[in-house]
């Protein structure tokens, strides 16, 4: 009985088999190769073949580094300003600097001087005023009046600092009416009277002065000289 069922079986094939070759026979082409083998239907493929070439997209383009450099529009021409306008714009203008002469040096006083002030201020004596002493000496440290024999003021002395430091102290003194210079004294750091007399010889006149004190006043030259009791010069007074 099985038997008969698989023989049936295999006559049903064969009837598809045979029927499905008759619908998928085609003539044979020329131009192939008659000794390429033939595919079975079951094999072959349904879809007709592709007749175009398809070219898949690659990586997207990099963009070029330089700018595209655009054309400058060209500068408009301005209107010109009005007149008005411009005549104020001159008129804004920062007027120039005045051209100012550089102070005059002040003269070294050294070099003017020497290294003796007392001989070199008794030379001024009669010209120079107290514009011309604080000029060349500079600001006075101090001023006390002069007096004449009744002890009336008649002038005032002004005390400098002496430029040579060879005296402690220089006083200058001007006459009341004229405002010239009258007399120059010095202050000798160490000088006794036996030294002044080497230095200045000739004829004296002496005088007894306060607190024992002695002035000697020479006939020869214009020379007044105050000395202490022990002996030491105080001042000498150049007139």
């Amino acid at each position: 009985m099985k038997w008969i069922r698989l023989m049936c079986l295999v006559a049903v094939a064969g009837q598809l088999a045979g029927s499905g070759a008759a619908a998928d026979h085609t003539p044979p082409n020329p131009e192939s190769n008659s000794s390429s083998p033939q595919l079975p239907p079951v094999l072959r493929s349904s879809e007709p073949p592709d007749s175009t070439q398809i070219t898949l997209p690659g990586p997207p383009r990099a963009a070029s580094p330089l700018k595209k450099i655009t054309a400058v529009p060209p500068v408009a021409k301005l209107a010109p300003l009005p007149r008005k306008l411009v005549e104020d714009a001159s008129l804004r203008q920062p007027l120039p600097r005045p051209v100012v002469a550089p102070a005059p040096l002040k003269p070294d006083p050294l070099l003017e001087i020497g290294h003796e002030v007392a001989a070199y201020c008794q030379k001024q004596i009669g010209h120079w005023k107290e514009s011309d002493a604080r000029q060349l000496l500079g600001k006075p440290k101090r001023q006390r009046p002069a007096y004449d024999e009744k002890r009336v003021v008649n002038g005032t002395i002004y005390a400098f600092t002496d430029p040579t430091s060879e005296y402690k102290e220089l006083e200058l003194d001007f006459e009341s009416q004229s405002g010239s210079l009258r007399t120059v004294f010095v202050y000798p750091p160490r000088l006794s009277w036996q030294e002044c007399r080497r230095l200045w010889n000739g004829p004296v006149a002496a005088a007894d002065a306060a607190q024992g004190r002695k002035f000697y006043s020479y006939t020869n030259r214009r020379l007044d000289v105050l000395v202490d009791p022990a002996g030491q010069v105080i001042s000498l007074g150049w007139y």
